[in-house]
């Protein structure tokens, strides 16, 4: 699994961070500043570290310099409040791989993390493919096809689903399912997710069996049928 370092001296940020990561199925940890993000790389094989310039003890620019000395091919996203041209060029400088303004969009976050790391490992990237069955779901294409066939699903459809696999097993609350899939801020009416649970039975066909409603709960994914 793809391991994440969060960096960031924010408590918020990084919770918003590591959940939507967890989504995307990617493995998290978390530093609160750059002291602390240095000693994590220095324990652990992480694939992408994702940190901020402004922060106590030391800053984002002078933790990344710390670490490349220990892995100078490690892919940084820096994360800054300040967006002048200045850091920008200074990060890159440095051989950081993008930069992201705050505030940012988690969703475009994730976007950049999985360009950067479909660029530094084509291979891993390539086999990222959930197959059960007749039903397979290509997380890198974004594609959905059901015995063979290529499922029209809505991204909203799309998002739901992919959710669903990667906690496969897991009772997932109503709660969590619609902060997850449609932001943090929603406020919207609970049907909403029932309405997208039932077209997304309507698309999987016979793999609808699969997509378990737990009363008064939620939802679940089943890799296998009950018996």
């Amino acid at each position: 699994m793809t391991r994440i370092l969060i960096v960031d001296d924010e408590a918020k940020i990084r919770e918003m961070i590591c959940k939507y990561a967890a989504y995307e199925g990617f493995e998290t940890d978390q530093a609160v500043d750059g002291l602390d993000a240095v000693e994590h790389c220095t324990k652990n094989p992480y694939d992408l570290v994702v940190m901020d310039i402004m922060m106590p003890n030391l800053d984002g620019f002078s933790a990344v310099k710390e670490i490349k000395k220990l892995r100078p091919e490690l892919p940084f996203i820096m994360l800054s409040a300040l967006g002048e041209e200045y850091d920008k060029v200074h990060g890159f400088d440095l051989g950081i791989d993008d930069y992201v303004v705050k505030p940012f969009s988690s969703k475009e976050l994730m976007m950049r993390i999985h360009a950067i790391l479909k660029r530094v490992h084509p291979q891993a990237n390539a086999a990222d493919i959930f197959r059960m069955q007749g039903l397979e779901i290509d997380f890198g294409a974004r594609t959905v096809t059901v015995d063979g066939e290529r499922a029209q699903l809505s991204p909203k459809e799309y998002e739901l689903l992919v959710y669903l696999v990667k906690n496969a097993g897991i009772a997932l609350t109503r709660e969590q399912i619609l902060r997850t899939v449609w932001g943090y801020d929603f406020f919207g009416d609970d049907r909403t997710l029932d309405t997208h649970i039932k077209l997304l039975r309507k698309n999987l066909g016979d793999y609808a069996k699969y997509v378990v409603t737990l009363r008064g709960v939620g939802y679940r994914f089943e890799k296998e049928e009950q018996s």
